[in-house]
């Protein structure tokens, strides 16, 4: 049965009705029941990933298996991840939750699903496993230690290639200066962390992948470890490298004048392909990976799942919502559609990709999957304190603000010592 229900948004009233109808006591499909299954799944929805967009992606399983009803639940403005606690509180919790990736303590809460190949083999499992358990199937990647460059600047600067360490990433700035153009376009939301980090992992975690649990354990600071490249980023503020009116731009503002054609390079997340691919005469736009400093032989690349999936322990349909999810994660089609639609990645996947979709794809088949970490506040076993991302943020704006990179090693520094356990 091939439904278009679709919850708008995940309230109070009448949508608290419909949540514990969902969560009737049927028997799940495959387990020897005449009864339909209705499977409740509480999805992210964007302008690309749009209810329509969900309930066409989800048609082909429901008219393969007749007996399973599948409802997109939209979270609405609250978004999944703050819905699903709530919802857990309430004991309404969806079958299945798409976007959130599992954490040492929500594992509890979510199905093992160690036993099915598709999970335990499919892309970044071992990085999102938990003692040694997979809670988690996705379809791709999102590689987010990237710089998006600006092919006619760099041939203005006279770069003829894309720069592979820190050092060279940090003179072609200098003749991007020189030549007249701003070099990183950055912004003041949730964005402004993002050129630091891009700067940063390759070469913190590629020095040492167990920066993550050195962290939280006090073994090393964010100073030590972390404190050369906020110096690096602070000094190419103060020389101009960076947008002067940071602050004040927001995450829409910066991507389109980047594509303008008014800034060198963009560090940005895999995604920002969809989006050159649907811009009118973007400027001419290539790629590279971050670079790391000299000596790091295996630079970390930065990378979060495409589409988690989970399954939540409280489901009474475990058995067809795995089934689903092999589909979803499995199935050529749904998967190639899932990839596509927010310009995500996964070798031996390809689509109709743009020139820029292409050299990313190279990216994705060059980088060994032990080469992946999180970014921001981390997912799996590498995850740092709660509100770290927010906090780095927040320092890292300070330092656009003029703030001494000393003093933003020192806040983070004290950020840590306050919240680890």
């Amino acid at each position: 049965m091939i439904s278009r229900r679709t919850l708008t948004a995940i309230g109070a009233g009448a949508a608290a009705v419909t949540l514990l109808a969902g969560c009737s006591s049927t028997p799940s499909g495959g387990e020897g029941s005449d009864e339909n299954v209705e499977l409740r799944v509480l999805v992210n929805v964007t302008p690309n990933l749009t209810e329509d967009w969900w309930n066409e992606l989800v048609a082909p399983f429901e008219e393969a298996n007749p007996d399973i009803d599948v409802v997109i639940d939209n979270p609405g403005a609250e978004g999944v991840s703050a819905a699903v606690p709530r919802l857990l509180a309430a004991g309404q919790a969806p079958d299945i939750v798409q976007s959130l990736a599992p954490t040492p303590d929500l594992a509890e809460e979510l199905v093992d699903l160690s036993e099915y190949d598709w999970a335990s083999g499919g892309p970044l499992a071992d990085q999102y496993s938990i003692d040694g358990k997979y809670y988690m199937a996705g379809v791709g990647v999102q590689l987010q230690s990237l710089w998006f460059y600006n092919k006619d600047a760099f041939e203005a600067a006279g770069i003829t290639e894309p720069p592979t360490t820190v050092d060279e990433l940090s003179d072609d700035l200098a003749r991007l200066k020189d030549a007249g153009w701003t070099g990183i376009q950055t912004g003041g939301d949730w964005m402004s962390s993002h050129a630091l980090q891009t700067l940063a992992l390759p070469s913190v975690v590629g020095e040492n992948p167990d920066w993550y649990a050195d962290m939280n354990s006090g073994k090393t600071t964010f100073s030590k470890s972390y404190g050369d490249y906020t110096d690096l980023y602070a000094d190419w503020i103060a020389k101009g490298y960076t947008n002067a009116d940071a602050l004040g731009v927001k995450y829409p503002d910066a991507e389109q004048n980047f594509l303008a054609g008014n800034t060198a390079l963009y560090p940005m997340g895999s995604w920002f392909v969809g989006t050159e691919a649907k811009a009118e005469n973007p400027a001419p736009t290539g790629v590279f990976r971050g670079p790391a400093v000299d000596g790091v032989d295996d630079p970390a690349m930065g990378a979060n799942i495409a589409s988690p999936y989970v399954i939540m322990k409280e489901s009474k349909h475990q058995d067809a919502a795995a089934e689903l999810l092999e589909f979803l994660t499995t199935d050529k089609d749904a998967v190639l559609s899932q990839l596509e639609v927010d310009g995500n990645y996964r070798d031996g996947y390809e689509y109709d990709m743009t020139d820029l979709g292409t050299e990313l794809l190279a990216i994705v088949a060059d980088t060994p999957a032990s080469a992946y970490t999180p970014t921001g506040g981390g997912y799996g076993e590498r995850k740092l304190p709660d509100g770290y991302s927010g906090e780095l943020n927040t320092q890292t704006q300070a330092l656009l603000g003029g703030t001494p990179a000393d003093d933003v090693n020192g806040a983070m520094d004290a950020w840590f010592t306050a919240s680890i356990d």
